[in-house]
């Protein structure tokens, strides 16, 4: 959430945002609230003062009197207070200066793009078709036993997926590569190897929302009688890792890698990528969490951008870097940089990672502060970004490397992991 004091001295700012963000929240009532909430405190500090005076005067029916009052004052606070704190709850985060202003996705902008398009001496296909005809994607099966938007990832299919994983881990545990990344891009923040972490799937909807991630029952799976939910995504559940927690400035950054299964109910996705695994209701991912001083957060955004970008380059997967706009953003966004991926078989790019800095709007809604060398303490920043998003990346990797054949090319980055095979063929191994 952001500062009230940030709020009350920057109101056009803050109502801008909430426009631009397609948003709906009054901030002259939510300063009102605060206002008569902040009176209200200083009412009842008066009164809880009277009444020590009058105990210490053993003075009853003062005593008596002034607790009635109390009574009245306190009830109006929760509902002041209630009320404050469910508009604060709605403020978005600032937009970051360069970030386009638009209404929906169709104002973002392509900020630079890497590779040449794959030309091929016939008519490409989607990945759901080379999958079902090599026998490593079988979504019809999956869809007797699990419904739709599920799928049977077989063969050497998953193998690739775990080459992939190993790939990607390989490069965030090491120093030296993450350092040359840097100094490739001229980024200047601290490198450190990024720890590997499998995290809860699970996660109790009151620490999501402090998360600002807001998930429903009809776009998450939810669980009331447990008080749990599925996780939409690994940072969820690593965010929250230094809820209520102090970080000692010489601790920072924080890097966290997290693989998990994520779980989404798609309910807005009607009749859009039914087909395949663009679009799943369960998928697993490799995400980037970082914990960073205030003033190292962009570089830091920036760094794990240059992350990705090196994977797709040794992937030599052709893709476009977009700066993301205000009306499609996520909520508690600053700046949002997605890289689109160029899939042949559907002629056009889609969207396989996002790297997001939400500065200290998730860590002040967490309580997750750093104390400074001096001893001041201030939230941190925090920053998440996909890794790989396994089943589109899966979806890119068997549409640029399709042969004539039907078989696919596995990329000279992944073969090490799979015993230095170097295609994907519709033979007993596949099966």
């Amino acid at each position: 959430m952001l500062d009230i004091k940030f709020i009350r001295e920057n109101k056009d700012i803050v109502e801008k945002a909430v426009k631009d963000k397609n948003r709906e929240v009054n901030i002259e009532e939510l300063l009102n609230f605060y206002d008569r909430r902040k009176s209200l405190l200083q009412e009842i500090d008066g009164v809880n003062q009277q009444r020590n005076e009058a105990a210490r005067e053993k003075n009853i029916d003062k005593g008596t009197q002034l607790k009635k009052e109390l009574e009245i004052l306190e009830k109006e606070f929760a509902e002041i207070d209630k009320n404050f704190l469910s508009l604060m709850m709605k403020v978005p985060n600032i937009p970051s200066v360069d970030t386009p202003v638009g209404p929906d996705e169709s104002a973002n902008k392509v900020i630079r793009s890497w590779g040449e398009k794959p030309e091929f001496d016939f008519v490409p296909k989607e990945h759901d078709e080379l999958g079902k005809a090599l026998n490593i994607l079988d979504t019809e099966t999956a869809g007797e036993i699990s419904g739709s938007r599920f799928a049977y990832i077989k063969g050497k299919l998953a193998l690739l997926q775990f080459a992939l994983l190993q790939f990607c881990l390989n490069v965030l545990t090491d120093k030296e590569k993450l350092e040359k990344i840097a100094r490739e891009k001229n980024i200047s923040v601290p490198v450190t190897s990024f720890t590997p972490i499998i995290p809860p799937v699970f996660i109790k909807p009151a620490v999501q929302n402090r998360m600002a991630r807001f998930m429903t029952p009809e776009e998450h799976y939810m669980f009331p009688n447990d008080d749990l939910m599925l996780i939409g995504s690994a940072e969820h559940t690593l965010g929250p890792m230094y809820m209520d927690t102090i970080i000692e400035e010489k601790d920072l950054p924080i890097r966290f890698a997290g693989y998990s299964t994520a779980f989404r109910r798609e309910a807005g996705s009607h009749g859009k990528d039914t087909k395949g695994i663009i679009r799943q209701h369960q998928f697993d991912k490799l995400e980037m969490e970082v914990f960073s001083l205030p003033e190292q957060s962009v570089q830091e955004q920036d760094f794990l951008v240059a992350i990705q970008e090196y994977l797709l380059k040794q992937l030599k997967l052709p893709y476009q870097v977009v700066a993301v706009s205000t009306g499609d953003m996520g909520f508690p966004d600053y700046r949002q940089i997605d890289i689109e991926t160029w899939m042949p078989g559907q002629n056009k790019y889609r969207e396989t990672h996002s790297a997001d800095l939400t500065t200290s709007f998730q860590s002040r809604r967490l309580n997750t502060r750093v104390r400074r060398n001096d001893g001041r303490t201030e939230p941190v920043h925090m920053n998440d970004a996909t890794v790989m998003a396994m089943g589109r990346t899966l979806v890119a990797i068997l549409e640029n490397y399709q042969q004539a054949d039907g078989s696919i090319k596995i990329p000279e980055a992944l073969q090490p992991y799979m015993n230095n095979q170097t295609v994907i063929s519709n033979d007993l191994a596949s099966s």
